[in-house]
């Protein structure tokens, strides 16, 4: 295990640093500089891109990020003078982490609960149903549902804040758009599994034995039907992540997103490549952690060097 855990970490490290690699001379291609100022004379201009190291040649300027990063300093803003990284995104990283936890948490129970019931009621109203919310949840971005929800629930009929970031109530709206794409991607993957599940001969065998029907759902149809939608926990938070870009800016959510959109318009530099390497860390780290939960809820996943051999 611990042998596991080391493989994985170096893996982690290299892909953050082939990440970072990628996203600094990507980022160097964008129009524009950090000083884009009518009100700057080209001495100013010239000051100031010395001041940050801009003047100097492309591959002298990431091999000093590169040996900042590894100490783990992100630089500082170009927007926000006298401001670090690090402090941007820790002050932006609230209101992110809280629609995006609220998002996955509700995605993931009401697509469960869908998906279970779905498959409970094959070839029913109900069944028909939730299947086609489910595609129709898939098939549409989630900044359509945000505008809908911004209109209707928020403006039309008043029952919810539109907009803007004053209290717990302000984060629904954004956690139902962000949930929409989760709730029908966990119900559809749940509903297939489990109807896949509940004709294999384990399951005619335990109910062939009188055991109680919801046990049988519960420890043997419901336990393996989780575990390819476990694999998906990865994807969908990355999905919300990226969905957050668009939706922060619809509900004014002072977040990442909100301030990535900001950052990329002004180039600035640093924190564009701080909250590239943020969002990535997080989706290595789902990705880690939905390894972990594969291997409990599987016993035949070995986690030292794979499956396990009968």
């Amino acid at each position: 295990m611990g042998a596991y855990l080391l493989r994985r970490l170096g893996y982690m490290l290299v892909t953050l640093l082939v990440i970072a690699t990628a996203t600094f001379f990507l980022m160097k291609m964008l129009p524009g500089t950090p000083f884009n100022n009518d009100r700057l004379n080209d001495q100013q201009l010239a000051n100031m891109n010395a001041k940050y190291g801009l003047d100097q040649p492309v591959a002298i300027q990431y091999l000093k990020y590169m040996s900042n990063l590894v100490q783990g300093d992100l630089g500082d803003s170009y927007k926000y003078v006298g401001r670090s990284v690090t402090e941007v995104i820790s002050e932006r990283i609230g209101p992110s982490a809280l629609i995006g936890f609220q998002a996955l948490i509700v995605g993931t129970l009401v697509g469960l609960a869908l998906g279970v019931t779905s498959a409970l009621r094959h070839n029913s109203l109900l069944d028909y149903t939730s299947v086609t919310l489910a595609v129709l949840g898939m098939s549409i971005p989630s900044f359509i549902f945000a505008a809908l929800l911004q209109y209707y629930v928020g403006l039309k009929w008043g029952l919810l804040p539109p907009a803007l970031w004053k209290g717990y109530e302000y984060t629904i709206l954004p956690t139902l758009a962000l949930s929409v794409t989760v709730i029908a991607t966990v119900a559809r993957f749940i509903r297939t599994e489990m109807l896949d599940v509940i004709n294999q001969d384990y399951v005619m065998t335990a109910q062939a034995k009188g055991l109680n029907q919801r046990k049988v759902i519960i420890r043997h149809v419901l336990r393996n039907a989780l575990i390819p939608v476990v694999t998906m926990l990865g994807p969908l938070a990355v999905n919300i992540m990226t969905g957050t870009l668009v939706i922060e800016k619809i509900f004014s959510v002072p977040g990442l997103g909100e301030q990535f959109s900001l950052s990329v318009i002004v180039n600035d530099y640093s924190v564009i490549m701080g909250i590239t390497l943020f969002y990535s860390f997080l989706f290595i780290f789902m990705v880690f952690i939905v390894d972990i939960l594969y291997g409990l809820l599987d016993p035949r996943i070995n986690l030292r060097g794979g499956s396990q051999k009968g």
